[in-house]
C-alpha cells in the first residue's frame, strides 16, 4: 500500500526500529471483529451460530476476532442484534470508560454506534446512555444500530456539543469523546482515508479535537470520568491534545490507564494500539473530574394524555408480560422512555428510549423497536426459529411464513433472541419487519 511520504517520515521517527514490522502490517488485511451484545445474546448462542470460531481480543472480554472473507450481514444473528461487526481495537476506549450498571454516560460523537453499544451492554442498559451526532444522517444510522441491538434506555440528538454542555452541564457519571481525527488507524482498511490525509488535516482535527473536548468536559460530573479517543497515531492529535487538555482544565487529572493491551502512549499516562499490536490504531485518555460541577438539568416532565397511556399501557401488557414504564407521545408516534430522564428541549433529540407504536384510527399499531429491545421470556406470544430454518431468511425478506396455532401480535425470536415481530392469523404470520431493514439473504 502506497502511504504519503510525510506520513512514513513522522512514523519512522516515532517508532525507530518498529517501523519495519509497522509498515509491513500494512501488506496485510485489516483486523476484523464482532462484539458481542448481552443485552440480548450469550457467548455459547452467539459460539453455536457463527461460522467461524471465537477467539477473544485483548481489548474487551465482549470481542472476537472475525475472518476478513466474512460478510456480516448475510448472518442472521446480525440482523437480530446479537453481535455488532467492530474492528477489534475499536472497543478498547469503552474498556478504558469502564461504565457500570446505573451510570449516566454521554458518548458525544457517537455515530454509528459501536461503542454506544458497548456502553449499553456494560451497563446492562440501567442508567442512561446519551448518543449524540452532529450530523443527521449519521445521527439517523446510530439510532438504527441503538434499535437492531435491543438498547432501551438511550437518547438520540444531533447537536453541536457546546449545546449539550449548555443545557446538560455536570449530568454525567462518565462521558466519551471517540473525536473526529485525520484516521491514520484506519489506513489499512479504507484507502478514503490516505487520500484525504494531509499534515494541515492534522493541524486541524487536533483544533477541533480540543474544541470538543472543552464542551465535553463541562458535562461531567464532579468525581466522573471523561475518556477521549482517536483512531490515529499522530502525537498532535493524541498527546498533544490531552497535554493542551490538562492545562486548560485543571480540574482534571490523568489517570493510568488499568488494562493489558496495547503500549504506553508518549508522555502521559494514556494507551497506544498499533497493528503490531493486534488492532489497527487507537489511542486513548482516561480524566477524572476533580472539582464541583453542579448540574442545572431538570427532569422530563411531559405526559401523554390519559387515554393515551391507558391505551398504550393496555396493548404492551397484552404483548409482555414485565412493567412498560413510561410513555411519550410525540405527534402520532408512542415512546418507551428511558427509567431516567433530563428535559429533552433544544437538544435535538431524535429519539428517547424506544419506539412503541404508531397511533392508527382508534388502535395504536406496534412498532419494531419495541420487540427488539424485549426478551424472549417477556413476550407473550412468541414464534421460535433457529439461525438455520429456511424460514428465517424469507422472514428478513418481508414475507408470510407459517405460524400454525398462533394468534394476534406475536415476536419472531431467532435462538430464542427477538429479531421482529408479525401478526398471526390463519396459520401465516403477517410480516411486520420493516421495509428499510429487509434483506436478500
Amino acid at each position: 500500500m502506497e502511504l504519503p511520504a510525510a506520513f512514513e517520515k513522522r512514523m519512522q521517527e516515532m517508532l525507530g526500529a518498529e517501523y519495519p514490522a509497522f509498515r509491513s502490517s500494512y501488506e496485510q488485511p485489516h483486523k476484523r471483529g464482532v462484539r458481542l451484545n448481552t443485552l440480548k445474546c450469550d457467548e455459547k448462542t452467539l459460539a453455536a451460530s457463527l461460522p467461524f470460531p471465537l477467539i477473544q481480543t485483548p481489548f474487551s472480554p465482549l470481542s472476537y476476532y472475525a475472518p476478513e472473507d466474512i460478510k456480516m450481514a448475510s448472518l442472521p444473528l446480525y440482523h437480530a442484534g446479537a453481535f455488532y461487526s467492530q474492528e477489534p481495537s475499536a472497543s478498547s476506549a469503552v474498556t478504558l470508560l469502564a461504565p457500570e450498571p446505573g451510570d449516566t454516560v454521554l458518548d458525544l460523537c457517537a455515530a454509528p454506534g459501536g461503542k454506544s453499544t458497548q456502553i449499553a451492554a456494560l451497563t446492562g442498559d440501567r442508567g442512561l446512555l446519551w448518543s449524540n451526532e452532529v450530523v443527521r444522517s449519521r445521527a439517523s444510522i446510530l439510532a438504527s444500530n441503538l434499535e437492531r441491538m435491543g438498547v432501551r434506555n438511550a437518547v438520540v440528538s444531533s447537536v453541536y456539543p457546546e449545546v449539550l454542555a449548555e443545557k446538560l452541564g455536570g449530568y454525567f457519571d462518565k462521558v466519551l469523546v471517540d473525536a473526529p481525527c485525520s484516521g491514520e488507524g484506519m489506513f489499512r482498511r479504507d484507502p478514503m482515508a490516505v487520500s484525504e490525509w494531509s499534515p494541515e488535516h492534522v493541524t486541524s482535527c487536533a483544533a477541533r479535537q480540543t474544541a470538543i473536548l472543552a464542551s465535553a468536559a463541562r458535562c461531567v460530573r464532579e468525581g466522573g470520568v471523561l475518556v477521549y479517543s482517536t483512531c490515529t497515531f499522530s502525537e498532535e492529535e493524541n498527546e498533544g491534545v490531552a497535554r493542551a487538555f490538562l492545562r486548560q482544565n485543571p480540574e482534571f487529572v490523568l489517570e493510568k490507564p488499568q488494562i493489558t493491551f496495547g503500549r504506553p502512549a508518549y508522555g502521559v499516562d494514556a494507551v497506544r494500539i498499533f497493528p503490531m499490536d493486534g488492532g489497527e490504531g487507537h489511542f486513548a485518555a482516561r480524566f477524572r473530574r476533580m472539582a464541583p460541577n453542579t448540574s442545572a438539568a431538570v427532569p422530563y416532565a411531559a405526559q401523554p394524555d390519559k387515554q393515551t397511556e391507558k391505551s398504550a399501557r393496555a396493548l404492551y401488557e397484552e404483548l409482555f408480560r414485565d412493567a412498560p414504564g413510561r410513555f411519550a407521545c410525540i405527534k402520532d408516534r408512542i415512546l418507551l422512555l428511558p427509567d431516567e430522564l433530563p428535559d429533552l428541549s433544544g437538544l435535538g433529540v431524535l429519539r428517547a428510549g424506544v419506539e412503541f407504536g404508531t397511533l392508527r384510527k382508534n388502535r395504536i399499531e406496534p412498532a419494531h423497536g419495541v420487540f427488539m429491545a424485549s426478551r424472549v421470556e417477556n413476550c407473550r406470544s412468541v414464534l421460535t426459529l433457529s439461525h438455520d430454518d429456511p424460514a428465517l431468511p424469507v422472514f428478513l425478506r418481508g414475507e408470510e411464513i407459517p405460524a400454525d396455532g398462533m394468534r394476534g401480535y406475536t415476536a419472531v425470536a431467532v435462538d430464542n433472541i427477538v429479531t421482529g415481530f408479525g401478526k398471526a392469523s390463519g396459520g401465516v404470520l403477517k410480516n411486520k419487519y420493516p421495509k428499510g431493514l429487509r434483506t436478500h439473504l
